[in-house]
């Protein structure tokens, strides 16, 4: 997977400014092409105008060649900005018409240029794959192509010139990539020429690689201590830099070798494989291990091979006797070329180290040298002439063993030779199984009673008794065959076992009744069968890893036996079917990686076979199970199961009781996993409780004076580092109905307002006005008249919604003088609703003359009868019933009399009226009413007059 570098790539950076004479010898062939846009197509038109014109303007300060230089990672995606052309060439707007911008101070980015500057690449050329020019703003981005600098730079670039827009250098003596373009700036009169480099910073995403899966490397085995070999096939990393190789390791040094990594005057780094004891061919001839190179990203990424450490021989055994002296017995009527003996020595070295040729020593005589002769390569002694009757009867052969560079090792064979005057018995063999040179071959799995040879045991001379038996160890039997007389049966008596037992050596003896011995040596050879199944070291092997590791990460290496012989005995090793696809396993190393990252939040347990199978035919297996533990890491903060908890509470809620559970998770284990809550804001009123993540409240709380909260609760796992997180709460405060109603209006029950008697019925004289804290219908406020006190205090109405007190009758001449009501203030609460009461004293009279006498009885305590009734809103108009009248003239008699009686009333108001509006403008023309809340009000059709109101 691609590493990426930052979102945003850097921005660079160093701008330099090289001034230069424009010459009109430009490359035409670059503006020759064709354009996509209308811009483009106009291009040349452009040139072509400023190619007549350039010769007069050459010394213009806008014909200038400019470089600029951007660094951006590799790998990022489109739309990241490089760098903004028009701020970094320091463009600055003029006016129309102005030649000098040299002169000009800069302004704000964004001012607009007369005539708009316009940006293009010289010729269009790859430029289109990396990058893309925004023709108005002179802002370059990353296009869609992905850059990557190791396909540009290490295969593609390298030495490429200006010329074209777009163009990749690589210099060679540095690590820099670059694309190179040609940005020409219009119109005429701001002409530049722009060189741009975007010089490609290297991002680790290449892993190291060996060319080859499997480096060998042979160390001699008398290499002293120290000794250092240069490992060939070095790995190899596209990257550069810290991103490239940096390191290599062993991963099993086997105590025996270690690693050391030099670098050279260009960086390079060679491993070097370091002896670090005493080797020994014939101890171990091989050395199998991981070498992993890693590289200096972060994270760094690894590659590796197996390097196989083979030892190579030396001449440092020398051949070796397994006896000092054999006995050998040789009868005189023996046969010429029957071999007597055979001499046998054993070097352990290999190859030409390990060959030996026998000779006799020169202590033996002549005679004995032609008598018995020695194969120098086989060791086998044979009788080489007729045994005369001059013949000595013992002969002493001294035979050395030679090796190359050794002293020889040295064996006597002691012949001794009996002279007969008859013939030993013979033995003649017949073989069944399979027989060569001597040898007879049988595969292991032959049956048992599996015949191998008939014997015949002859008497020459046909006068004696001859016996016979088999001498020797083995599973096997010599007996006679019947119904034939002086025959013998060879055969197998129990199952043989190649890995227990490969060869054998057996005698059959026959001797007669004079005691002469004859033998015959029986060699069987066992050949090996494909009878046993690899062999893991372990049936469950049990591995774990932490989870997001490095992909291509080692996770063991597997090791089965199998004690057969050759290819019989070679293992190959496989995933089983219920392995992940993302598991391999290497089939001649058995070493098991995992190519992907693991996540144990998505998986914590795998549990799948591998076979061992070998290559017999038919071919044997086993089957193991691997067992994989991913062990977690801190890598999962801790998550809200809501990102906002809103909770309702009700007001006067009782101190640390349980406002809400705050859920939070966390997919990590064990200590990772563990979440602490704790509140960020308001920790001084809120606190959480850890374990449940119960939210409480310590004191309690007063919707009145705030109606919500706003939380902050931070979750911090035990991970190292710790991760967190935040979710944000609310807490509605429910009200509850524990405030009474507040009159603002009266503001005491000692204030008193005057009334003009000329008040017309239906008029607002004047109103109760509460409030309540409380909400909803705990605000509700319903007002009533539940006492009253003077003249004809019925008079007067309020109304329960509004609390405007009107009069409701004409007032008479006995309606002068105090009238006191008693209002009861009562909301709509629940369960039980909360009153307050004021008492409103309204003041008939045409004037306030004497306020002393008003206060007195304002001070002398009512005696008012309570009216208990509840307050009724009513939202709907509130209509009489009227009952029908059966009897129709009484009904139209009513309706003309109360005719005639509004219009008597009329007439008579607008008289009175008229008549007191004189009589006030006469007496005092600056007399105001005031009625608080609700301005002033008309108390006569014709004109306004105000009233005073006396709170006293």
């Amino acid at each position: 997977m691609r590493g990426r570098g930052n979102a945003r790539s850097s921005r660079a950076l160093a701008v330099s400014w090289r001034p230069a004479t424009w010459h009109p010898r430009l490359d035409m062939g670059h503006l020759s092409r064709p354009r996509s846009s209308s811009s483009h197509r106009t291009l040349p038109h452009l040139f072509l105008f400023f190619l007549f014109v350039g010769p007069f303007n050459c010394l213009a300060s806008y014909s200038r060649a400019t470089e600029l230089l951007y660094s951006l990672n590799e790998g990022l995606p489109a739309g990241v900005l490089i760098g903004s052309l028009a701020e970094d060439l320091r463009l600055v707007p003029r006016a129309a018409g102005r030649q000098d911008q040299q002169s000009q101070s800069p302004e704000r980015p964004g001012a607009e240029w007369n005539p708009p500057l316009s940006f293009s690449l010289a010729s269009r050329g790859l430029s289109g794959q990396y990058v893309t020019l925004d023709n108005r703003s002179g802002e370059l981005h990353t296009s869609a192509q992905e850059i990557d600098r190791e396909a540009l730079c290490l295969e593609g670039g390298g030495g490429a010139a200006w010329g074209g827009s777009i163009s990749i250098s690589s210099s060679p003596s540095s690590d820099a990539c670059l694309l190179l373009l040609d940005v020409l700036v219009l119109p005429q009169e701001y002409f530049r020429f722009v060189k741009v480099k975007i010089a490609i910073r290297d991002i680790n995403d290449n892993a190291p690689q060996f060319p080859v899966s499997q480096i060998s490397v042979w160390v001699p085995e008398n290499a002293p201590v120290n000794t250092r070999l240069a490992i060939e096939h070095p790995a190899m990393d596209p990257d550069i830099g810290t991103n490239g190789v940096q390191t290599y390791r062993l991963l099993d040094y086997h105590s025996m070798f270690t690693l050391d990594v030099e670098e050279n005057e260009n960086g390079e780094r060679t491993p070097y494989l370091i002896v670090m004891g005493l080797l020994d061919r014939e101890t171990q001839d091989q050395y199998v291990s991981i070498i992993i190179a890693e590289d200096g990203g972060s994270p760094p990424l690894l590659g590796s091979a197996t390097l196989t450490i083979s030892i190579s021989d030396i001449n440092d055994n020398c051949p070796l006797f397994t006896e000092s002296q054999i006995n050998v017995t040789v009868y005189g009527n023996a046969t010429v070329g029957t071999p007597i003996a055979t001499v046998q020595a054993v070097d352990r070295d290999l190859g030409t180290n390990a060959q030996i040729t026998y000779s006799y020593s020169q202590k033996v005589p002549q005679a004995s040298k032609d008598l018995f002769h020695l194969d120098e390569t086989t060791g086998v002694i044979k009788l080489f002439s007729k045994i005369g009757g001059t013949v000595l009867q013992t002969h002493k052969l001294t035979i050395l063993a030679n090796g190359p560079g050794c002293i020889p090792a040295v064996i006597t064979a002691l012949v001794s030779i009996i002279k007969v005057i008859f013939r030993p018995p013979e033995i003649v063999p017949r073989y069944i199984a399979n027989e060569i040179d001597g040898i007879v071959y049988l595969k292991e799995l032959e049956p048992v009673n599996t015949p191998i040879a008939f014997f015949t045991i002859r008497d020459p001379e046909g006068k004696y008794k001859v016996n016979c038996h088999l001498d020797g160890e083995g599973p096997f039997r010599l007996s006679p065959y019947k119904p034939y007389n002086n025959e013998y049966l060879l055969e197998t008596t129990k199952p043989m076992d190649y890995e227990l037992q490969q060869f054998y050596e057996i005698a059959v003896v026959a001797w007669n009744s004079e005691g002469f011995h004859v033998k015959k040596i029986v060699k069987v050879q066992l050949l090996d069968d494909n009878d046993n199944d690899p062999i893991f070291l372990q049936p469950l092997i049990e591995l774990t890893i932490e989870e997001n590791n490095t992909p291509n990460a080692f996770l063991t290496k597997l090791y089965a036996t199998d004690a057969d012989s050759g290819e019989r005995g070679q293992v190959s090793y496989f995933l089983g079917p219920d392995a992940p696809s993302y598991f391999s396993l290497d089939s001649v190393t058995g070493i098991l990686t995992v190519s992907t990252q693991l996540d144990r939040e998505e998986k914590e347990k795998y549990r799948y076979t591998v076979r061992a199978v070998d290559s017999g035919k038919p071919p044997r297996e086993s089957v193991a199970t691997v067992a994989l533990t991913v062990l977690d890491k801190n890598d999962n903060s801790p998550r809200f199961i809501n990102k906002d908890f809103s909770f309702f509470v009700p007001e006067n809620f009782p101190g640390y009781g349980e406002i809400g559970v705050i859920s939070v998770t966390d997919a990590d284990a064990g200590r990772n996993g563990w979440v602490a809550l704790s509140v960020v804001n308001q920790s001084d009123i809120f606190v959480i409780d850890t374990g449940k993540g119960m939210l409480r409240a310590k004191v309690s709380l007063d919707r009145e004076q705030q109606s919500s909260y706003t939380l902050w609760v931070e979750a911090v796992d035990g991970g190292e580092p710790a991760l967190s997180s935040t979710a944000k709460i609310t807490i509605l405060l429910l009200d509850i109905n524990d405030n009474p109603p507040l009159v603002l209006f009266p503001q005491s029950n000692m204030s008193y307002l005057l009334v003009l008697p000329s008040t017309l019925p239906g008029s607002p004289v004047t109103e109760v006005y509460a409030v309540d804290k409380d909400t909803g219908m705990n605000a509700v406020i319903a007002y009533s008249i539940i006492g009253r006190r003077g003249p004809r205090p019925e008079s007067f109405r309020i109304d329960p919604k509004t609390g405007n007190i009107t009069l409701e009758e004409a007032l008479l001449q006995t309606d002068y003088g105090l009238h006191r009501l008693l209002v009861k203030v009562s909301d709509h609460g629940y369960p039980e609703p909360l009153h307050s009461t004021v008492m409103v004293n309204l003041f008939v009279n045409d004037t306030v003359s004497n306020e002393s006498y008003i206060e007195s009885l304002l001070r002398k305590e009512p005696e008012i009868n309570i009216e208990e009734k509840e307050p009724q809103i009513s939202i709907e108009p509130t209509h009489r019933k009227v009952e029908s009248v059966s009897c129709m003239p009484t009904l139209v008699a009513l309706s003309v009399i109360s005719l005639g009686s509004i219009t008597l009333v009329t007439v008579m108001g607008i008289y009175i009226c008229l008549r007191r509006g004189k009589k006030h403008h006469r007496e005092d023309e600056n007399l105001e009413v005031q009625i608080p809340l609700k301005g002033k009000i008309d108390l006569c059709m014709g004109e306004r007059k105000p009233m005073d109101i006396s709170n006293i």
